[in-house]
């Protein structure tokens, strides 16, 4: 099924694709992936190839385009682009808290685990038969896109002419705990240039914090703040515009009245629209399981956060925020993450999480592979990355400081041309 649209300068088709919920059981449920097909207008009637993008998550739909501009600009100048809805977001038969309320919290477990990278990935190869039959196609990865294309490259190498990650190339093997390890340092030293970027930033927050801390504060949402909840703010701090923007958010959170000193209802408003886990519950749910393979997550971050006593706050002590991590108390102070907890318990003791890599694979890759690495990435360890590019073969990479995580957000036209001019042997510009 396809219903066409037009936006300004894109011609746009949208595809529904019905598939298995479990690709390992016959019969299975099926469920619906929907993938966003666009073309420049001016390439409307040509025959061109096809480049698959993958979002970064898990758990979040797919860009909606809204001009051929950024990255897309430059994609439409010679692909089709696809932009793939992955399995329980956008319209992609999507998981919620309203979506498993008929399921019991094992069922609801179950259900998830066909969510990760390797049912993406199968996903695309089913849509591949439909649309390019006989043919591979180009992808774009992006954070936790560039994981799905890592187990693309494993798991169906032959469906893919060539293959683009920005941002987001994963460790192959180290466990979850060695990656929170990481970037629990990565978040300290953004919060170091956090601080020292706005003077006044460590007033207001340690301020704002010890308010937290003696009064009962709830949001325009009814959800209790917290301290630790305040903390989750720091998720932002690692894109590009975003520091700024939590840093006038703050600004804003305490006002004088003649009673003394309150919270600002504006402040109240927007807090919750800095975080995305009411609104999108498979990151959450599953974030930790994508560095699991036949081994538990047992909330990693959660862990391993006993080990840097600096995100323990106390009144007379500086708060430090957090950063990509996922907390169980997260189930119990979030109104959409709450029906889910007994679920969440058990996906993070599950033990027995499939393989995603297949190292012996990724050593013989003859697929051309070109990725742009940020030197200053607080969500992905730039030498658990490096460390990757050292085992797949075929694999070419432009290290910067340049940009943020969300680099390709910010100019992606540049980072996409570059991209494509080191697959393809040209000089960088």
């Amino acid at each position: 099924m396809y219903i066409d649209n037009t936006l300004a300068d894109i011609k746009v088709r949208k595809h529904f694709f019905s598939v298995p919920l479990d690709y390992q059981q016959s019969p299975s449920k099926q469920i619906t992936v929907f993938v966003r097909e666009i073309v420049s207008v001016e390439n409307q009637h040509k025959q061109l190839p096809y480049l698959v993008f993958f979002q970064g998550g898990p758990g979040f739909a797919a860009v909606r385009p809204v001009s051929n501009s950024g990255w897309i600009k430059r994609a439409l100048t010679e692909y089709r682009v696809l932009l793939l809805d992955q399995r329980g977001t956008g319209l992609s038969t999507p998981v919620n808290a309203t979506s498993l309320s008929y399921m019991s919290a094992t069922d609801q477990a179950d259900y998830l685990s066909n969510f990760r990278a390797d049912n993406i990935i199968r996903d695309a190869e089913y849509i591949r038969t439909k649309l390019s039959p006989g043919e591979p196609w180009s992808i774009l990865g992006q954070s936790f896109g560039g994981f799905c294309v890592l187990h693309y490259l494993s798991a169906a190498p032959e469906g893919l002419k060539e293959a683009y990650i920005t941002g987001g190339i994963p460790s192959l093997t180290r466990t979850a705990d060695e990656v929170y390890r990481a970037t629990y340092q990565r978040v300290m030293a953004k919060n170091n240039n956090f601080f020292n970027r706005f003077n006044d930033a460590r007033t207001l927050v340690d301020n704002l914090a010890k308010y937290i801390f003696d009064n009962k504060v709830y949001l325009a949402t009814g959800e209790l703040l917290t301290v630790e909840k305040l903390q989750l703010l720091g998720i932002n701090l690692g894109m590009e515009q975003e520091s700024e923007a939590v840093y006038y958010l703050l600004e804003q959170a305490l006002i004088e009245t003649c009673y003394g000193t309150d919270i600002n209802p504006l402040f109240l408003h927007q807090f919750s629209q800095f975080l995305d886990y009411n609104t999108n519950p498979i990151f959450a749910l599953l974030h930790e399981s994508i560095y699991c393979q036949q081994q538990a997550s047992a909330w990693a971050a959660h862990r391993v956060r006993a080990e840097y006593s600096q995100f323990n706050y106390r009144p007379g002590k500086p708060l430090l925020f957090t950063g990509e991590m996922i907390y169980p108390w997260m189930f119990s102070q979030f109104e959409q993450l709450e029906p889910l907890q007994q679920a969440a318990n058990l996906i993070a003791a599950k033990k027995d999480w499939p393989s995603l890599y297949n190292l012996e694979t990724l050593a013989e890759n003859k697929v051309p592979v070109a990725a742009a690495i940020y030197s200053e990435d607080m969500y992905v360890e730039m030498q658990y990355s490096l460390e990757t590019t050292r085992q797949v073969n075929n694999l070419k990479y432009w290290l910067t400081s340049e940009y943020e995580h969300n680099g390709i957000r910010m100019d992606g036209e540049r980072i996409l041309d570059k991209l494509i001019s080191l697959n393809r042997g040209h000089c960088l510009r």
